[in-house]
């Protein structure tokens, strides 16, 4: 293919032709989940996004390396301003399980959501935990070089003193005058020279169970520190891409360009890109904000707000219908055009396996061709490659109707062509007939069976109660009772 891939930098906020270090080679780094609770459609965006670029990369005849990793450790609840509980160990104390419990429940599922959805597994996929030994080795380089300091047992990043040298900011557009303005100083903070500053080592609290040791206390290192340390381990101390969502890219992505460049006097990575959000009612679908719809759920209609259940592959179209940088709002409208668009787009592959040929090709199958592919090739425009893909049905019925002809080789080019985007690209993939049915039939199966057990428990009838859960449990359905009543998920 002669297209040149072209894609959006964050860092210099322009398109640019995507150029590897090493031709042939790429190296792609994609911030991944912290793993304390079930992922939800805001976080499968990222992760379709970027296999979409995997896959595309791959196509092009380039040998990728994938790193996505596992946050494990480390990330607070306030993430911007670095303090609070950490949500892996939060959420250990209030399951009553331990730590490692609570991440491999929520990996195990998150897995199972990025098979459902068919997100391609990276080369590697690095835990911050299996990493302490390399996050200590960049905070030793930081403060030989003067951009760190300790306090009382804890490490933080010298963000003026780098800033003077450097320039913090430059990838979200922030100025440091404007962050000393709107960053708060908090109670048990004193110990930082400023409050913007961010930790690379916490001393841990008594109660504190995630710790490890290190020659300034016994603690844990603080996010940010996690992907300068990976990334750069499994990818060189230059790379070519690192991926994520929008919302990271202050203070995370910021914070890792600090530290890299702290540690090694360069920075790592060459491209930096990010996906936007997906938005419900006009507002960011996030945890944090108790607005979220779980995969698990819309896979199988059981959310209140939800009027059916949404296979994994109409989720998939559904966020690859919107360029990766623009928002999508969230509505059953929109999630049910998605699915009868995806219908149609693989009840047209089937007519095309149908086609009979014909001498001479009345219809221009390179012309579909070359404009897909330009827009795959233009920051990953797959709103328009699909729609260049649906021009292709329109092509496809027509012959079909017998109003237009196909010759053998354009028959065998259009095949190629559309197994190429469709499933290697697009990475769609059919799915039963009935699997969108299956999907709501068990969820209305299992909120009857959650139903029955709740009158049992009404009742006093405890033994009824426990034997639905239990053998839900024994067929790989969890129950979980909360405040706001049960809640399941498919182990």
């Amino acid at each position: 293919m002669s297209n040149q891939l072209f894609i959006y930098n964050t860092l210099t906020r322009k398109k640019e032709a995507f150029k590897p270090l090493v031709e042939g080679r790429v190296g792609l780094y994609v911030c991944g989940p912290t793993v304390y609770s079930n992922s939800h459609l805001g976080h499968a965006r990222p992760f379709i996004t970027f296999d979409l670029l995997f896959r595309y990369l791959t196509f092009l005849g380039n040998k990728v390396r994938y790193v996505r990793n596992i946050t494990d450790v480390g990330h607070l609840e306030d993430e911007v301003e670095g303090v609070g509980e950490d949500r892996i160990a939060k959420k250990a104390r209030l399951e009553q399980l331990e730590p490692m419990e609570v991440v491999q429940k929520y990996m195990n599922t998150f897995h199972r959501n990025m098979d459902d959805l068919n997100v391609t597994s990276p080369s590697i996929e690095p835990r911050a935990s299996g990493h302490i030994i390399e996050q200590i080795q960049v905070i030793e380089g930081i403060l030989k070089n003067g951009y760190a300091y300790e306090a009382n047992g804890s490490v933080y990043f010298d963000v003026e003193k780098y800033n003077n040298d450097y320039k913090y900011g430059k990838l979200s557009g922030r100025n440091l005058d404007d962050i000393k303005t709107n960053t708060r100083k908090l109670d048990g903070q004193d110990e930082k020279k400023n409050s913007f500053d961010f930790a690379l080592w916490k001393k841990a609290a008594p109660e504190h169970i995630m710790r490890w040791p290190s020659r300034w206390s016994d603690g844990f290192p603080g996010w940010h520190l996690e992907c300068s340390a990976m990334s750069t381990k499994y990818l060189g101390e230059q790379f070519d891409i690192h991926g994520g969502g929008m919302d990271l890219t202050f203070p995370h992505h910021e914070c890792e360009i600090a530290q890299n460049t702290a540690c090694r006097g360069q920075e790592s990575v060459r491209y930096w890109m990010h996906n936007n959000m997906i938005t419900i009612n006009g507002q960011k679908m996030a945890r944090s904000l108790g607005n979220f719809i779980t995969l698990d759920e819309l896979f199988t209609g059981t959310h209140e707000i939800l009027e059916q259940s949404y296979s994994p592959m109409t989720i998939r179209f559904f966020i690859l219908q919107a360029h990766y940088r623009s928002t999508i709002d969230f509505s059953n409208e929109a999630l049910q055009a998605s699915e009868k668009g995806l219908e149609r787009l693989m009840s047209a592959l089937k007519t095309l396996g149908e086609l009979t040929a014909s001498d001479l090709s009345t219809v221009d199958v390179a012309s579909i061709k070359e404009k897909c592919f330009a827009a795959l090739s233009d920051d990953l425009n797959s709103p328009i490659a699909i729609a260049h893909l649906f021009d292709g049905v329109k092509m496809i019925n027509s012959i079909k109707a017998g109003n237009e002809k196909i010759s053998a080789a354009d028959l065998e080019d259009l095949k190629a062509f559309y197994n190429a985007v469709v499933f290697d690209i697009l990475g769609l993939k059919e799915e039963g007939e009935t699997g969108s049915g299956n999907n709501e039939v068990l969820g209305g199966a299992v909120e009857l069976l959650i139903n029955l057990r709740k009158d049992a428990k009404a009742n006093k009838d405890w033994g009824t109660a426990d034997k639905i859960r239990d053998e839900l449990n024994a067929i790989g359905i969890e129950l979980k009772d909360t405040k706001d009543g049960v809640e399941w998920s498919v182990k």
